[in-house]
């Protein structure tokens, strides 16, 4: 006899919106909204510094590096160069486009650099929460992850003036995070997961929250990844090549377009991001929306049942 799907699996939705997801389209009347994301966590990475069991091993080589009691000096470089130059490059690009972005920063990398949380006020782009450090929560016990939520928030608020109305958790949520969510209040949205091209709505032990999906393919994440982007090249072809598709689809879909200052902020990659950006401002079936402002319009347009 076949064994029963465990109950567990069945709970997933794998069906979503099915074949006919809605077709509410954005703003101006555009079927493809890009949101940018700068993501921004230098100085919150796993550190003897902070007294943690291991070094952050995300750097530009393979391998965990030196592990604690010693610093891993090399490593602590990667992360600095993005909070020293490569986020003041990617600004610089951002500010001369004139387009909106989201900050998905650790509430710890704007503490220790207040200049790109002033700049991010000034420009009012909006705050994607990104957790106290970064830090993944499936490694924490509950409890400990909503200290860190909480500590976050209360961070956000006294650096930035303001608390951020999405999630995106470090690495990957755990069993916990959406809970924790609803239990704190005051999200209009999680972007955990990658799981469509639209907002969607979420169960959560019996209550209701948006989804506003993330992406893993359109991320200069890549450039680390096995199996990822050779060259600059490589990526702003997998970026004009997945827009261009959307926009030829001519059904309403959105792009999470996501750049982290310590790898895109590099000049051999920054060209990517001048390009893509030039090319999707050409076209007139894209928009560029902040993610709040998606997260609104889905709200507004496309009701929870």
């Amino acid at each position: 006899m076949t064994p029963a799907i465990p109950d567990d699996v069945r709970e997933r939705d794998l069906v979503g919106y099915g074949s006919e997801p809605p077709q509410c389209g954005w703003p101006d009347g555009a079927t493809v909204a890009v949101n940018l994301v700068v993501v921004y966590e230098e100085g919150s990475e796993a550190s003897v510094l902070w007294g943690d069991e291991r070094n952050e091993d995300w750097g530009e080589y393979a391998g965990e590096g030196l592990q604690p009691p010693r610093r891993d000096h090399g490593n602590e470089g990667h992360y600095e160069y993005g909070s020293r130059a490569g986020i003041w490059r990617l600004v610089r690009i951002i500010d001369e486009v004139g387009v909106p972005a989201m900050i998905s920063a650790t509430a710890t990398a704007l503490e220790l650099n207040p200049a790109v949380a002033a700049w991010m006020n000034d420009r009012e782009h909006d705050l994607l929460g990104h957790g106290w450090r970064w830090l993944p929560p499936w490694g924490m016990d509950e409890s400990t992850e909503r200290e860190h939520l909480g500590y976050a928030l209360e961070t956000y608020q006294r650096i930035c003036g303001r608390r951020p109305l999405g999630w995106n958790s470090p690495h990957s949520a755990s069993d916990a995070t959406r809970r924790l969510l609803l239990d704190e209040g005051g999200f209009l949205y999680d972007s955990d997961p990658c799981s469509d091209d639209v907002p969607y709505y979420a169960d959560c032990d019996g209550r209701q929250l948006l989804v506003v999906p993330y992406s893993k393919t359109y991320n200069d994440s890549r450039y680390l990844a096995s199996l990822g982007s050779a060259s600059p090249s490589d990526h702003l072809e997998v970026l004009t090549m997945g827009l261009d598709q959307l926009a030829r689809e001519q059904r309403t879909a959105m792009m999470t377009v996501a750049v982290h200052a310590r790898w895109t902020g590099q000049a051999a990659r920054v060209a990517v991001l001048q390009g893509f950006l030039d090319h999707a401002t050409k076209l007139s079936s894209v928009t560029l929306m902040r993610r709040d402002d998606i997260a609104r319009w889905w709200l507004a347009t496309v009701p929870a049942t």
